[in-house]
């Protein structure tokens, strides 16, 4: 029927529908920044998956048919995965990768080590079977010693996975450690900058491309008076944006660092922040900078 939109595509092999890449926008000739087609080199956006609210299958599935574009990568977070079936967690996978969105494990490696070596290899052979991209080595609650971390990220690479060691500045963080005490047990077990920066080196020499910065003890639960600006920056002069990825799960975080570094910055966002986050970031709406300098009138 003639003045109906075509309907979305599907693709043989996958389990969601696609609109074309050429489907024009609504209301085109307003001016936005969009960002650069996927896959991107810069301004890579991490939503979190199930864990505070389940995220199901149905969900995520129509959250990329509407805003996969502006979505980079998927992450499981507090091992969630390991609260599906084998099949579910594989169709979730698919449906990801059909929207060009790559899947990472989130940090679960510090809760599989606590069985072991050989529970960590099965792990990475287990993610590389049923299709995880990324796999984050982190140890944020488990102080598992650098040197073995670096070999868990060599492993990784060897499995041909990327590897994302997530580093924090503050111990014994993560896993919503905000509602567990995290107040009353870690806010004084702070390391210091340079000891950061030499974890972060030792990853990248290790062959990482990229590095999820904890938000604890920079910006989460803080006022954004008290948020650690200066280290932010600090790392953002000695290594850049590409190669460091913030979590930046609250809105007026990511703001901050939308303002302060433009949309080239990596950021890891919760999935019910993509809409305004890409407001944001496109300047389509609640920046003020949108409004500076312009002359606002109508003529009828």
């Amino acid at each position: 029927m003639q003045g109906l939109p075509a309907r979305p595509k599907y693709q043989k092999g996958t389990t969601n529908f696609l609109m074309p890449a050429s489907t024009p926008k609504a209301f085109d000739f307003i001016k936005i920044d969009m960002p650069p087609k996927k896959p991107r080199k810069s301004g890579i956006i991490e939503i979190r998956g199930p864990y505070y609210t389940s995220v199901s299958y149905g969900y995520l599935r129509d959250l990329l048919s509407d805003w996969g574009e502006y979505v980079d990568g998927y992450k499981f977070a507090g091992g969630s995965m390991r609260l599906l079936s084998r099949q579910r967690l594989r169709q979730i996978i698919q449906v990801c990768h059909a929207n060009k969105v790559y899947v990472s494990t989130g940090g679960f490696i510090e809760r599989v080590i606590v069985q072991g070596s050989e529970a960590v290899d099965q792990y990475l052979r287990e993610c590389k079977r049923v299709g995880f991209d990324v796999v984050e080595v982190s140890s944020g609650l488990a102080p598992i010693p650098l040197a073995d971390k670096i070999q868990i990220v060599k492993q990784v690479q060897r499995l041909g996975m990327k590897p994302k060691p997530e580093v924090s500045l503050m111990i014994g963080a993560g896993a919503g450690t905000h509602v567990a005490g995290y107040m009353e047990t870690a806010l004084n077990e702070m390391r210091t900058l340079d000891d950061f920066t030499s974890e972060v080196e030792q990853h990248f020499a290790a062959g990482a491309e990229i590095i999820m910065v904890e938000s604890e003890g920079l910006t989460e639960d803080l006022p954004p008076e008290k948020w650690r600006k200066d280290v932010i920056e600090k790392l953002v002069e000695k290594f850049g944006y590409a190669k460091l990825m913030f979590e930046a799960s609250d809105p007026p975080v990511f703001k901050w660092y939308l303002t302060t570094f433009d949309s080239d910055v990596n950021l890891f966002i919760d999935h019910s922040q993509i809409v305004e986050f890409t407001a944001w970031r496109t300047k389509l709406w609640g920046d003020k900078r949108i409004w500076e300098g312009k002359e606002l009138h109508y003529h009828s």
